[in-house]
């Protein structure tokens, strides 16, 4: 997945654009060998608000990108140019990876990629994108939607997530995480969380979540329970549940398995600890645990996980131990 096209026309949005090309185009300093070689495909001149943009080739170059970004659509009631759908069309055909972020979902759905499909955009937009496509499964509620080779965001901030999960499932999560510190930006926020979350986690001591959060991390090898992460904070579950759900769009026992989850990929991709030993790394247990969640979360058994990053690594080498 080393080339990345950007398809543009007048009437985009630079901030979801601006979003792809700090991910995609600038690899970090901590991060050695090649990064993702970018291009930006239009007709000709594209203004995008107040800026005009000179691409760099022609939007029948996308097909030869392995991935595809959309970059969010302005106007929503106005269909996007047929130039636009058909040349994204064409590159999905060809073999492409198509990405949308925030409202370019609707360039997808009228290029009949969503068709059958789970989609998100931004949850303003959400009805309007159901209505118009009524053969899309529209989730309001998430902040992005892996389908394989086409993804979908929600709004903004939820662009920079989708572009960092594909880092993620193209180079692994330690380079993921160096694009994050980079940006300064949290390494992973899982699709399936809420997209409108009412009161996000202050940076402040005296929040009910700032001392627990980092105290989980660092005993994710233990048998935690949902009681003894509400002793540790001093509060009952159900008031610790309601906590949860506020500031990450998620219960204490759901975000617990993501953790365990995200930790097993690291242990995956960068030791040669065995899968047993993962398990108990992460508090899983067994094996068999952690295979039933791994599979359940991501699609893929642990083993079939590591083999696949290992032949992806660009350099071709093996996780050090």
């Amino acid at each position: 997945m080393g080339t990345v096209a950007f398809a543009l026309t007048d009437g985009m949005l630079h901030f979801e654009l601006a979003v792809a090309q700090e991910v995609f185009g600038s690899r970090p300093d901590a991060v050695p060998g090649p990064w993702y070689e970018v291009s930006v495909c239009g007709p000709g001149p594209v203004r995008l608000d107040r800026f005009l943009l000179e691409p760099d080739r022609g939007l029948d170059r996308l097909p030869c990108a392995d991935t595809v970004i959309v970059p969010g659509w302005a106007d929503i009631d106005v269909e996007p140019p047929a130039e636009l759908v058909d040349a994204v069309r064409a590159a999905h055909e060809a073999g492409s990876r198509v990405a949308s972020l925030c409202t370019g979902a609707f360039v997808l759905a009228a290029a009949g990629l969503l068709d059958g499909r789970r989609a998100t955009t931004h949850w303003a937009h959400t009805d309007v994108l159901a209505a118009r496509h009524p053969r899309v499964t529209v989730d309001p509620d998430v902040l992005y939607v892996d389908n394989g080779t086409v993804l979908t965001s929600a709004g903004k901030a939820a662009a920079l997530d989708l572009c960092l999960h594909l880092v993620r499932r193209d180079r692994g999560s330690g380079v993921a995480n160096a694009v994050a510190r980079r940006l300064v930006v949290p390494p992973h926020r899982a699709g399936g969380q809420a997209q409108f979350v009412t009161t996000p986690v202050p940076a402040r001591d005296d929040h009910p979540l700032a001392a627990l959060l980092p105290w989980v991390m660092a005993r994710l090898d233990q048998p935690l329970t949902v009681e003894d992460l509400a002793r540790r904070a001093r509060t009952s579950s159900r008031t610790l549940g309601r906590h949860f759900r506020a500031a990450t769009g998620t219960t204490p026992l759901q975000w617990l398995l993501n953790q365990r989850i995200r930790r097993a990929q690291e242990l995956l991709e960068t030791s040669d600890e065995s899968v047993d030993a993962i398990a108990v790394a992460t508090g899983m247990g067994t094996a068999t645990t952690l295979r039933r969640h791994f599979n359940r979360t991501l699609g893929v058994p642990p083993d079939t996980y590591r083999r696949t990053f290992r032949a992806a690594r660009p350099d071709g080498a093996r996780p050090s131990g």
